[in-house]
């Protein structure tokens, strides 16, 4: 896909309900020929509009009207291209814990966790967060996860974690004040309650910090599962992450990940971990499937708004 179409496809399909200045600029970069060309000098997995925004964001520039956003672009390219290159969208998400509630509660407890792309290991808290699953509510937090489902009824018990820790190629410290500003950089400007969120996470995580280790995630994480206790069940994890990895690298995780003891789940988008027969989406929205061990099971929302069971 070209970078003016894969701009066009997100304020489509990702930015359009969501956040209208993202959807705004979107439109903007696509048809703009200069700030294209400027992206086009990037690796591919380097021009995503997520990653372009939030190190806009993170220098100081504005990303809610595109003129100036493009003007920001192209006079400040030479401090955007190395930040481009060397971040990634390590977003942090905590909503997607409420697409992940529903399969852990259902698992043998305790829990052993271990996230794939943890970031800064906000995602390792599910047994610490609140939820709302329409008019049902549980559990009791200063972090709340509000989550529309269909398809089946909401989860009624909270996962017991007895074990967590995490794997990323550059994990992210939340004590930090520049890691901590680079994830709320990655928020989009309308969702001022993601970030409230965010920073309400961070406090928790902050009190009792997650085991984070840097490394490849199919060449260190037999060694890291090993150390899971061998009376919880270990649940391998990942939401949004593997857009990121190279196909072959993509092979190799999957192998090993299938290879380990516990069960596997997986929040990714469907032309990132193809899985035949696969249900249409309930609209035209950029959905990921939720799947376990393998075994595609709802459509789910990118920041965890939503999760439609199949039927």
């Amino acid at each position: 896909m070209s970078t003016a179409r894969s701009y066009a496809e997100f304020a489509a399909r990702e930015a359009h309900r969501s956040s209208p200045a993202y959807a705004e600029l979107s439109v903007a970069v696509a048809r703009d020929p200069g700030v294209l060309t400027l992206l086009d000098s990037l690796p591919p997995a380097k021009r995503q509009p997520n990653l372009l925004y939030a190190v806009v964001t993170y220098l100081g520039g504005p990303v809610t009207s595109a003129p100036p956003f493009l003007d920001f672009v192209r006079s400040n390219w030479p401090r955007i291209e190395p930040e481009m290159r060397t971040r990634a969208t390590q977003t942090n998400e905590v909503g997607r814990c409420a697409l992940l509630l529903p399969v852990l509660a259902a698992l043998p407890q305790p829990l052993a966790l271990l996230e794939i792309g943890a970031s800064a290991g906000l995602n390792l808290y599910p047994d610490r967060y609140a939820y709302r699953y329409g008019s049902f509510d549980l559990g009791e937090s200063t972090v709340v996860l509000d989550c529309e489902l269909t398809g089946a009824p909401p989860p009624t018990t909270l996962p017991r974690v007895g074990w967590r820790a995490g794997l990323d190629l550059n994990p992210l410290d939340i004590t930090d004040p520049d890691d901590a500003r680079w994830l709320e950089s990655l928020i989009w400007p309308e969702h001022h309650h993601r970030r409230d969120r965010l920073r309400a996470a961070a406090r928790i995580a902050a009190s009792a910090p997650p085991a984070l280790h840097r490394g490849d995630l199919a060449e260190d994480l037999p060694a890291l599962a090993a150390q899971a206790p061998a009376d919880a069940t270990l649940v391998v994890f990942h939401t949004s992450v593997l857009y990121q990895v190279p196909s072959d690298r993509l092979s190799a995780f999957s192998d090993c990940v299938r290879d380990l003891p516990g069960h596997w789940i997986s929040v990714e988008g469907p032309a990132t971990v193809a899985f035949d027969g696969l249900p249409d989406p309930p609209d035209e929205t950029l959905f990921n499937v939720l799947a376990l061990d393998g075994r595609p099971l709802a459509w789910a929302h990118p920041h965890g708004q939503g999760l439609h069971w199949f039927a």
